[in-house]
Parts: structure tokens; C-alpha cells; sequence
């Protein structure tokens, strides 16, 4: 656009644009950054009284946001602690002063006060649209980044994939999902604890054992020897060769070296569920996933967790025997049916180790716990709850919380991908970061809600076009580092001194709304991580990337104006600032060409 407007008239019926039309607008736009910022503030203030225990969890006000009729009274009004006042148990006052407590800093606010009743009154800087820009600049990376959570434990279980085979596609849902949620609690304060659950007892490892036997053993699927429920992908092949080889394998916490006798089939399941445990471990390395605590299904049993969760279950008369097994009376704490414990033949449900980890758990002084697991682990919340109630130990009603994701599906030419040759059955993560990188495998797996399904596009996934979301996101930052190498090779170098006063020169419709969008972003952070929601930061992404974009083309930023170009470099800075600040919540990286 040009640096101003052409000030003239036209034919009859054209709109004739003046001075005073242009100011008009701009208090328009103005108006309309203040209340989202004040409501910003509100939302942000209210989550953290939530978290104080100030105010009820399951409350959402809606908030409403003023232009006071007098200006002695400031610029803006709310009547929030009017409306929570009773929720909270507080007079309107005292809360109202809670509130304005727990507000965050904002350069756009010069000051608050309380009025009457309990209203809250917003004095407006006077460019405050603008000062979202030196908020984001002066914040850096910790633009968007709260202390909500200060002092508080948390768990996130996630993945915990039985150790037989590759990491299948809904694995890597869960990954991407539940690291990036690790990422949000960890941006909003909260003290996190990444662990992986190994279930390395059971059937399945049996079945793992005796199907590396087999190729160890020179048989094929195809045999009539093969075991019933042997593994079939080509990595059993290489677990045979390895075992046979004499190999070596390091995994977290043990050291296994292969016996290379076929016939000692402990040993071939040692080695191989050490062999699946180190791959397991490379393939989340290479999605930018780690975790703090691999804990062990198997040291339930050794370390008799399992058989102190029977006794107490026994003991607090929940138990009865019938048909020679031994049940629990879930049915007392909201389950639809009892559940089976201990089988007749002596062996224990999945259900019943579940719960013995789960103690251990809360006894380890995790107060929150999230479980991020696929869809078919619906059935096993409430007999899981119902069994920890059971205990008696002082866990509250409806610990833990969980995040179930739905399935995932992978398409490439409209046509669906099912196969893995290496895994055998199913599309595996590797797979996927190999075809279309680890950018666009975590954004696309995080970018939808975990409780709907999901088509993974390959084809699109890997197309550098605007169709694409991770391709959009990230060339909106590679364009600000593109504007800043061409202003550089100008001799026209960002000033950051005179960018910051003259901030306000900011006044188009598309800087205001890159502005709105910026200063969106804290309370877009909050809210992911207390609905533990990642596509919330993904969707906000693309909407600041359209909002950029759509800047970038109708506004021309290399100007012979020395302070409006360096007032919209700044809103480039920012915006890159905060692109990157919420693809690393993503797990994403921030290119800085394309």
C-alpha cells in the first residue's frame, strides 16, 4: 500500500476517503484490540484463581468486556466478579480485587480500579494496539509462557507401546499428542514427569519369544510350525539374526547380550524385548520424543506391587470368589459389571496390574496424572477408577485423567495405506518420518482433537503448497527472516530504538489484526494446556500465519520511510517470535528458508 493515503475526491457516488474517515477506522481497530486483550487478561486471570482454588474448575464465564461511557472511569469495564462472586463463594469486591491480582502484565493496560459494587475499570496506553509488538519483543521466548502451574507435579504416561514390535501410527498419535502436551504444561509451570509403561509381561511377550524362536529356527510364517499368534514382519527376522549373531543390545536400563542358542527361549525373550525396547527408543529419538521414567510392567510382579493390591482389595471386603477366580466389585463405584481379577488357572487380567501401577503412581506424589492412550482403552477408565477406589488410599474420584485419540488412517493418491513390509501389518512412525519428515509427521498428528479421526494425507504432507498447514506455518516465519536478510542487503538494518517509538505508525487494518492475533497468543497457551487440547496452538498458528500473509501482501514493509519501515519490521519480529514459539510447543521446527 502507499506510505499514505491519496487525499481526493471522486465521481458521484465513490466513497471519498478523509483524514478524519482514516483516523475513525483506526479507533475502530483499536476498540477492537483493546477488549480482546482485556479479555485475554480476564481469561488468564480467571484460570489462575481456578488453579488457586478460588474459583470452581467447571466454571467458563462469559466474559464481557465494555466501553465505559465516562473516561474518568477508565476506558473499559467488566462486571466479571459480579458474576462469579456467588461461585465463588466471595464478595463481588473481593474478588474483584483477586482478579485484578491475578491479571498478567500488560503494556497495553497503563492501570485497573475497582468501582462500585465490584466492577473493574481498564485504562487504555494510548498505543496500546502497538505494544503488543514490544511485549513479544522484550518477552522473547518466553512470550506466551505463564507460572499458572507453579509448584504442581505432573504425570503424562504416553505411548507406552507393548515391546514387540515397531511403533505403529497411533503410537505415534499418542507420541505427538502427549509430548505436546508435556510442552504446554511445561510452558504454563507445571513440574512434568514424561514416563513410558511397558507391559513386558504377558501373553504378548510370549508370543514375541516364540516367534523369534521360530525364524531363529529357520521357519517361515508359511510353515505349519509357526506359532498360531507369531509376529510376521521382517523385524523378527532381524531379532533372530542378531540373537544368533551373539549381538549385544543396550536399552535404557539393562544390557542384554544374546545367548545365540535357539533353544533357550528365556533367553531369546530377554534379548528380544530388549531389541524391541532399543527400537522402540530410536524411533521415538527420531520424532523428538524422550521420556523421564521407563517403568516396567514386569517390576509389579518382582517387586510384589501386584500381590499388595490384591490384599488390600481383599482386605477392604470389595473381593468375592465365583467359578473358582476371584473378582472385584467394581460394580460399587460406577462400573456397569464386576470385573475379573485373578483367573481360575491363577494368572491376572490386564485390568488388575493396571491398577496396582497406578498406586504407585499416586504414592510417588503424583497428585495429577494424564493418560494419553488410543481409543480402545475407553473400556478400561472406569474399571480402573473403580479398582483405585477400591484401595481405599485417599484418591479422589475420577483420578487419573485421560486423553483417548481416535485412530489414524494414512492415504497416499486417495488411496489407503495399510501395509508395512518391516512391521507386517500396519504403517509404522518411521515409516511416516522417512516418506514426509518429522515436522510434518508431529504437526499433522497433533493438529486435529484427539477425539477425532484422523486421515494422514502423504501427498499432502509432503507438497510445498498453502494447502499444506506445517508448510504454511513455517513459511510465514521463513518470509520475516526472508525480509530481514533483504533489509539487511539494503543497508537498511532493523533499528530497534527508533522501530519501538514508532510503533504507533502502525494503523493498517492488517497490522491491526497481526496485532490482535499476537497478543491472543498467552491465553491461546493457557487454555491448550488446562484442556490439555494441542490443536488449539496448531489452529492459532495457521490463523496468525493467514493473518501474516495476507499483511505481508497488502502492505509493503521495504519503504524509504525510516520509521514505518522499522515499526513493520518489528511486527514481522514478533510475528516470527511467536511462530516459533508455538512450534516449539508443537515439537516443530522454525525454518528460516524455504
Amino acid at each position: 500500500m502507499p506510505d499514505q493515503p491519496t487525499l481526493r475526491g471522486h465521481a458521484i457516488g465513490e466513497v471519498i476517503i478523509t483524514a478524519n474517515a482514516q483516523r475513525a477506522h483506526a479507533a475502530t481497530g483499536h476498540n477492537r484490540f483493546m477488549k480482546e486483550t482485556i479479555l485475554s487478561l480476564l481469561k488468564n486471570a480467571v484460570t489462575t484463581l481456578q488453579q488457586q482454588g478460588m474459583l470452581p474448575d467447571d466454571v467458563t464465564p462469559a466474559i464481557k468486556v465494555d466501553a465505559t461511557k465516562d473516561k474518568a472511569h477508565g476506558d473499559y469495564a467488566t462486571n466479571l466478579a459480579l458474576m462469579l462472586a456467588k461461585p465463588a463463594g466471595k464478595k463481588p469486591r473481593e474478588l474483584a480485587e483477586a482478579l485484578v491480582a491475578a491479571l498478567p502484565a500488560s503494556n497495553a493496560v497503563t492501570k485497573t480500579e475497582i468501582a462500585g459494587p465490584g466492577f473493574i475499570n481498564f485504562f487504555a496506553a494510548a498505543d496500546a494496539a502497538a505494544q503488543i509488538v514490544r511485549q513479544v519483543l522484550d518477552s522473547g521466548d518466553a512470550f506466551g509462557r505463564s507460572l499458572i502451574g507453579r509448584g504442581q507435579k505432573v504425570q503424562v504416561e504416553f505411548v507406552s507401546a507393548n515391546p514387540t514390535g515397531p511403533l505403529h501410527v497411533g503410537h505415534g498419535r499418542g507420541a505427538a499428542i502427549g509430548d505436546c502436551i508435556c510442552r504446554l504444561l511445561e510452558a504454563t509451570g507445571y513440574d512434568v514427569t514424561r514416563e513410558f509403561y511397558y507391559n513386558d509381561a504377558g501373553a504378548q511377550i510370549a508370543n514375541l519369544a516364540l516367534s523369534v524362536q521360530a525364524r531363529a529356527k529357520g521357519l517361515t510364517p508359511e510353515d505349519d510350525a509357526w506359532p498360531e499368534d507369531g509376529y510376521r514382519g521382517d523385524y523378527i527376522v532381524e531379532v533372530a539374526n542378531d540373537y544368533l549373531a551373539g549381538e549385544t543390545v543396550h536399552a535404557d536400563d539393562r544390557h542384554v547380550t544374546a545367548k545365540a542358542d535357539a533353544d533357550d527361549l528365556d533367553a531369546i525373550r530377554d534379548f528380544a524385548v530388549a531389541w524391541l525396547r532399543r527400537e522402540q527408543d530410536l524411533d521415538l529419538k527420531a520424532f523428538g520424543v524422550a521420556f523421564d521414567v521407563y517403568f516396567l510392567e514386569s517390576s509389579l510382579y518382582s517387586e510384589g506391587k501386584v500381590e499388595e493390591a490384591v490384599e488390600r482389595l481383599i482386605s477392604n471386603g470389595h473381593t468375592y470368589e465365583q467359578d473358582g477366580a476371584l473378582w472385584l466389585r467394581t460394580t460399587t463405584f460406577g462400573d456397569d459389571k464386576d470385573r475379573v481379577m485373578r483367573k481360575s488357572d491363577g494368572s491376572y487380567t490386564y485390568f488388575l496390574p493396571d491398577v496396582a501401577y497406578h498406586l504407585n503412581k499416586w504414592q510417588r506424589g503424583f497428585t495429577t496424572v494424564i493418560n494419553e492412550q488410543g481409543a480402545d482403552h475407553h473400556s478400561t477408565v472406569t474399571r480402573v477408577r473403580a479398582g483405585l477406589q477400591a484401595l481405599e488410599a485417599g484418591i479422589p474420584q475420577g483420578w487419573p485423567d485421560y486423553v483417548l485419540h481416535q485412530m489414524v488412517m494414512v492415504t497416499r493418491s486417495g488411496e489407503e495405506v495399510k501395509l508395512s513390509k518391516r512391521a507386517g501389518s500396519y504403517v509404522t512412525v518411521r515409516d511416516l518420518i522417512d516418506e514426509v519428515g518429522r515436522d510434518a509427521t508431529r504437526f499433522f498428528l497433533a493438529a486435529r482433537r484427539a477425539d477425532s479421526q484422523l486421515t494422514f494425507d502423504i501427498d499432502l504432507a509432503r507438497s510445498q503448497s498453502n494447502d499444506n498447514p506445517v508448510y504454511y506455518v513455517q513459511y510465514a516465519h521463513a518470509r520475516v527472516c526472508s525480509m530481514l536478510r533483504k533489509a539487511a542487503a539494503e543497508q537498511l538494518d532493523f533499528d530497534h530504538d527508533l522501530a519501538m517509538v514508532s510503533l504507533g505508525r502502525l494503523v493498517a487494518d492488517q497490522e491491526k489484526a497481526v496485532m490482535n492475533r499476537l497478543a491472543r497468543f498467552p491465553e491461546v497457551v493457557g487454555h491448550a494446556a488446562t484442556s490439555r487440547e494441542p490443536q488449539q496452538v496448531a489452529q492459532y498458528l495457521l490463523d496468525l500465519a493467514a493473518e501474516f500473509h495476507s499483511c505481508y501482501n497488502a502492505v509493503k514493509v521495504m519503504v524509504e520511510d525510516d520509521e514505518l519501515r522499522n515499526a513493520r519490521l518489528a511486527l514481522g519480529l514478533a510475528t516470527r517470535q511467536v511462530l516459533r514459539n508455538g512450534l516449539d510447543l508443537l515439537g516443530v521446527s522454525a525454518p528460516e528458508e524455504m
